[in-house]
């Protein structure tokens, strides 16, 4: 009877945001409405929902996640100052005169910024209505505009520093000692949101070269789809300007991830000195007024209030799944696999693909890892590698056709002249690419545990 109440949980849910509901509170609201159902049939013990009042004092206090609603605020702040358009508009000026030029400057700008915000939809949003129109306007094919913005926008979910490696470094480190325990080690080991940033970094920098020479090859193959564009008006290019203009981001960048790697700052630190860095940068551009400071601060509290909301709603919905066991339910089945690691492993990566179509990052990460995580880290996979994996192919889902998240984001901002369908072909060879990069970090695990092993000896 337990395990039906936890398999009608999940249905629960899941219907319950099919219908629409917000996220955070259908979480909490179903979790106790078959927590009220198992007590009136005898299969919920309510001992378990008096751990909910240390759940949440632990979120409060949890030093790690206080570094959330500050990397948001520096986020949201870059996205204000206007710096991605006017890098955007250097960097044209810089390779426009070699076919798939500004294409590739979409790519680099995206992955700047999307270092900077690690907010996938703002990105997307940001970089769409920024490049599309001027895209367009120089000749490119629509699906190859919209399939390389959306690309760069996605880039945000694995290239250090960004939120969501924030959130999934706390979950993943809870979710590693659980394992530990398991596995009979009373002093756990956990993982820092250094170590996972670390971890990450490489991978980035991989997918992001990987974009490059796709385009590279594309426009040498297909120079009418990426057209060079000849000078306008007797416009040069600065060379001084591009430089200005990108060491004030990348100088940003630098000093809070590189704060964060050295172990000099911890990330709630370093993600302080972002915030303050953006600011400087936004006053610098002209584009800092109290008026925009209102509005980043509005939003940077309507985001950190949804994210909290949905790990508190989390928190009671893993609360009654155990009172069901059903982590055990998931223990057992993972285990009892074929194959061991491998097939578990593979198997929830496509749950986790299939459930980024309907579900953000935020949700995955507070809801799905702490049920999985524990037990695939239990069965000898890596906790860094496999959160890099995550990330990454929650980054695919995210792009994939026809439900993925950002599709929708830059079908909000693209002009009734640009068919979905152009978005959807234009997305597909991206998707090949992150795929062979999921196969490439499945292959040679070392090149997610390289790094932290250099930067975090033993």
């Amino acid at each position: 009877m337990a395990a039906w109440m936890a398999f009608g949980l999940f249905a629960g849910i899941g219907i319950a945001l099919m219908a629409g509901f917000p996220v955070a509170f259908t979480l909490a609201g179903v979790a106790l409405l078959f927590a009220g159902i198992g007590m009136l049939t005898g299969t919920f013990d309510p001992v378990f929902l008096e751990a909910f009042p240390n759940r949440i004092y632990g979120i409060m206090t949890n030093e790690t996640l206080i570094a959330v609603p500050v990397f948001v605020f520096m986020g949201v702040m870059l996205e204000r100052s206007k710096l991605a358009d006017q890098l955007l508009q250097s960097l044209a000026q810089l390779m426009r005169g070699s076919p798939g030029g500004l294409g590739m400057a979409v790519v680099m700008v995206g992955a700047m910024m999307a270092a900077s915000t690690g907010i996938v939809g703002a990105t997307v949003v940001t970089m769409g209505l920024i490049s599309l129109p001027t895209m367009l306007n120089r000749g490119y094919q629509p699906s190859i505009a919209t399939g390389t913005i959306c690309a760069a926008g996605t880039l945000g979910q694995i290239i250090p520093p960004s939120i969501v490696l924030v959130m999934l470094a706390d979950v993943l480190s809870n979710a590693y000692q659980q394992a530990q325990l398991r596995m009979g080690s009373y002093s756990p080991e956990t993982i820092s949101v250094g170590e996972l940033f670390a971890g990450a970094l490489v991978p980035g920098l991989v997918l992001v070269a990987f974009y490059l020479l796709y385009l590279a090859v594309l426009a040498r193959a297909k120079p009418d789809t990426m057209p060079a564009v000849a000078d306008e008006d007797g416009d040069r290019f600065s060379a001084l300007r591009l430089l200005m203009l990108a060491s004030g981001p990348l100088l940003l960048i630098v000093a809070v991830l590189g704060s964060i790697l050295k172990g000099i700052a911890t990330p709630t630190e370093a993600a302080a000195v972002g915030a303050v860095g953006a600011m400087l940068l936004a006053l610098l551009g002209r584009q800092l007024h109290l008026e925009t400071l209102k509005d980043v601060v509005y939003r940077t509290t309507r985001i950190t209030a949804m994210v909290f909301m949905i790990l508190v709603g989390a928190s009671l919905f893993s609360l009654v799944f155990r009172g069901f066991g059903g982590d055990e339910l998931i223990a057992d089945f993972l285990t009892g696999l074929p194959g061991g690691a491998v097939t578990a492993m593979v198997l929830v990566m496509l749950v986790m693909f299939l459930l980024g179509f309907v579900l953000d990052f935020i949700e995955i990460t507070f809801v799905v890892v702490p049920i999985v995580g524990p037990v695939l880290m239990a069965m000898g996979l890596d906790p860094l590698w496999l959160g890099v994996m995550i990330a990454l192919n929650l980054q695919t889902s995210f792009l994939t056709p026809p439900f993925g998240f950002s599709l929708f984001y830059l079908r909000g901002v693209c002009p009734d002249t640009v068919p979905t369908t152009a978005i959807y072909r234009g997305v597909i060879p991206f998707i090949a690419i992150q795929i062979a990069v999921l196969v490439l970090l499945a292959l040679w695990p070392s090149l997610v545990t390289w790094l932290p092993g250099v930067v975090y000896p033993g």
